[in-house]
This record gives C-alpha cells, structure tokens and sequence, in this order.
C-alpha cells in the first residue's frame, strides 16, 4: 500500500512545525474524534472504517519523496523535515469496534501520544470515518428495511472508484449480502453478483437472442433483465427458454410495487414459481420500506448507497480534550475544551457503556468523564483497545463487524426502525467522575434525557 501521509491537511504539518519550535510539540495529549449528533432523521450511527484505518495508520510515512515535495511547497523547513523523516505513531488509540452502533457524543476513537504523534492524523481518521460510518448507517437503515431480503450493491459506476470499494466495504459490514465490484470483491473477501445490462440485451437482433446466449453461458440461475422492450413478452419467452426453471428475473422501471405484483402472478401462472424477482431503479430505504408487501425477493443498490442516502458525512470532529501540565512524563493532564457558540466540547477522557435492560434492550448510552460509568449486569461497555504503544493490536475478521452489527441493532428499541422522522433510539447520558449527569452540550446545551 502507498503511504498515506499526504492524505492530510496542511494545517497540521503548520502546527507540528510551530509546535517543534516552541518546543510543545512532545507535549503528551489525548484527542477524541466524536459526533456532536447524529444527522437529522436518523436513530443511530453505524462505525465502519477502522479496519481501513488501522491499515493506513501503518502505512502513514514520509519518504525522501514526500518530505521533498513539503520542502518545495515551502509547508516544512528544515526542522520539520527532520521530524517527518522518522515518524512513526507511537501512542495508543482506543474506540468503538467496527459494526458497534453509536450516538450523539460517542467518544468513537481516543487517540493518545504528543501532540505531534496524534496531531498529524486528524484528516486522515476523519475523512476514513467520515465516509464509511455514513455509508454504513444508510445501508444498514436500507438492511432493517429490507427485513431479511437480500440487497446486493452496486454504486461503484456513481462515486469515486476508491470510493466505491471502501463503500463495498462498510455496505457488507451493514448487511448487504453482495458487491458488484471486483476490487472490493478481491481487497477484502466480499461476495460478488452480476450478470447484465439492458446494453447486452440491444447487442442481439432480438431479446430472444440474447436470453438465449445469456442463459448458455451464465446458466439457468443467472437473472434477466426483463425490461428493455416489453416486461410481459420478456417474461413469457424467458419462461419458455427455461421450461419455468429460470433464476430470477430483474425490473429497473416503472412503478415497481404495481409491476412486481404483475410479474409474480405472470410468473406463477406460467409455472416458474421459484423464479425470483429482482428490483433495482434508484432504490433507498424509503422505496424499500414502501415493497415490504410487495413479492420482491431482493433488491439491488447503487446511487443513494454510496452517497450516503440523503447525509454523504457523518459531521465527526476530532478535538483536542486533555493536555500534561508539563512535558515531564508524570505531569498531570489537564481537561480542556472549546467554549465556541455551538461548537463546545466537553474535555477529559472517556468512557463509555450501552446501558441494556433485562429484557436486551438498549436504554441509553452513558459516556462518563474520567472515571468509568457504574455498569449493570446486563450493560456492555464500548471502547476497545486498537493502537498500543503504535503497534496495531485491533485488527479483526471483517466478518467480526458484520456479526457484531447485527448484535448491536437487535438490542434497538422498536423506534429505532422508524425510517421516517425518527430521532435518536437511545439518549446519551454524559456522567462526571461522582457519577452526577451533566449537561450534554452536544444535544443543543440541553440535559440529557434520564432514563
């Protein structure tokens, strides 16, 4: 993998620079990369991205090549060049696994080190959470939706080609049971669907060709594309080609719930009864929501996927929340915290626990302030180790987040597949180190709700 050090703002090569000649740049610290809340009309947040993350942590370096472009572009001098020459992240981070649910204050990630260590990985960590999380929560909105039918993605023709692979990724950790790209299908081990486009059906003289030489070569459990011409017709020779042992059939048009209807009741009356029915069409949650009395046996996903359905972002921020008194290595570290209008922060170190009830069902997420959260039985507490001492200790099976993902949703209230207007499942309860609940500046300045 190519280095990832570039993959940053200028800003934090300023500061380290600044930081090394007023000598404050080993000065220990903690940052926390959190959301002040979750996008509007959404009932939880989805992490995805640390695996990514963690490969790129590794792989953050500034080679001869890159230090020497800084020197040309005048960012580094020759001071800061020599830091950059040997930089390795030495701290410790610790977060919330990948697939776990979060909320308005989650303290995602703590990353701890001097300031120079954990400083030069803001851009890279939020532009990887940023997107994957927000992928993640649209997919796995568009999962619940589905209600156990399968939902194959395939947006890699409406985003970034780098862009669609990491959104393969956090699609599959939400659920989805397919990817229509390869690289994603290759770099991370997730199973790949497709079969054609209405263009391989105009390549024939007529569809009767080109159903014929799909169904030589791809077999009998391929799925046709039924609506290029005429959905009925389509439909009639595709059963007779198969003798009604045809795989599935796909509709990318028209009003789907009427359609899919029609199609089942062709289909049946035809013979081809196992014959599935599969509907693309710009889908999202909300059109997935409207079939779920329809006969549909899947779904397929592109565009509204991989822009995140409506929040391309998660709005994460990562902020500086505790600093050492002093540069020696047992000074004290002091909390600290932005007062700005509408972009306080609370300062210290967190901790955090989903508080669950007897019958498994979360009921808040309580974040508590330098001293860890009085847990109940049936509570589970969140943060896990990822980084320590700069060596990678959290690196795991993909499938290990796609499981724990569909953990963490089943301990949801009800309310939480509202896919309409809905507002946080559980409220954030934010704790002091007595235990007393403080204000939760992140929901408006308002107190958190108590449970």
């Amino acid at each position: 993998m190519a280095t990832t050090s570039l993959l940053t703002d200028m800003y934090e090569l300023t500061m380290v620079k600044a930081a090394l000649h007023a000598g404050r740049a080993n000065r220990h610290v903690l940052f926390e990369l959190f959301p002040r809340r979750l996008p509007s009309g959404r009932s939880y947040g989805v992490v995805a991205g640390t695996g990514r993350a963690l490969e790129a942590l590794e792989n953050f370096r500034f080679s001869a090549e890159e230090i020497d472009y800084l020197l040309r572009a005048g960012v580094a001098d020759d001071t800061l060049a020599e830091y950059l020459s040997g930089y390795r992240f030495h701290g410790t981070i610790v977060g919330y696994p990948e697939g776990e649910l979060y909320f308005g204050g989650s303290p995602l990630l703590q990353v701890e080190g001097s300031f120079a260590d954990a400083v030069l990985l803001e851009t890279l960590l939020l532009s990887i959470y940023n997107h994957d999380c927000a992928i993640a929560a649209a997919a796995s909105r568009m999962t619940m939706a589905a209600q156990g039918r399968p939902i194959a993605e395939f947006g890699a023709r409406r985003t970034h080609e780098a862009s669609a692979v990491a959104a393969a990724r956090a699609a599959w950790i939400a659920g989805f049971s397919s990817t229509s790209d390869l690289e994603a299908g290759r770099t991370w081990g997730i199973p790949v669907s497709g079969t054609a486009a209405h263009a391989f059906t105009m390549l024939f003289d007529s569809e009767d060709e080109a159903f014929a030489a799909q169904l030589e070569w791809l077999g009998e459990d391929t799925t046709l594309l039924v609506d290029t011409y005429d959905i009925d017709t389509a439909i009639v020779k595709a059963v007779e080609l198969t003798g009604g042992d045809l795989g599935g059939v796909r509709i990318d048009s028209g009003d789907l719930f009427t359609e899919v209807k029609h199609v089942r009741e062709l289909l049946d009356r035809l013979g081809a009864t196992r014959t599935k029915i599969i509907v693309t069409n710009d889908l999202d949650e909300y059109q997935i929501a409207a079939l779920r009395g329809a006969p549909v046996d899947g779904f397929g996903v592109g565009t509204s996927l991989v822009t995140g359905s409506g929040h391309p972002t998660c709005g994460f921020v990562y902020k500086l929340v505790a600093r050492a008194a002093a540069d020696s290595p047992d000074a004290p570290m002091i909390d600290v915290a932005k007062k700005s209008a509408n972009k306080k922060t609370i300062g210290g170190r967190k901790f955090a626990l989903r508080s669950i009830d007897d019958d498994g069902l979360a009921q808040a997420e309580v974040i508590g302030v330098n001293a860890a959260p009085r847990a109940g039985s049936k509570d589970r507490t969140l943060l896990v180790d990822l980084v320590r001492n700069g060596e990678v200790v959290g690196a795991e099976p993909l499938a290990a987040a796609r499981d724990r993902h569909e953990a963490a949703r089943a301990e949801l209230p009800i309310d939480a597949q509202r896919i309409s207007n809905a507002e946080p499942a559980v409220p954030t309860i934010i704790l002091d180190e007595l235990g007393r609940e403080l204000d939760n500046v992140y929901a408006a300045g308002q107190p958190a709700k108590n449970i």
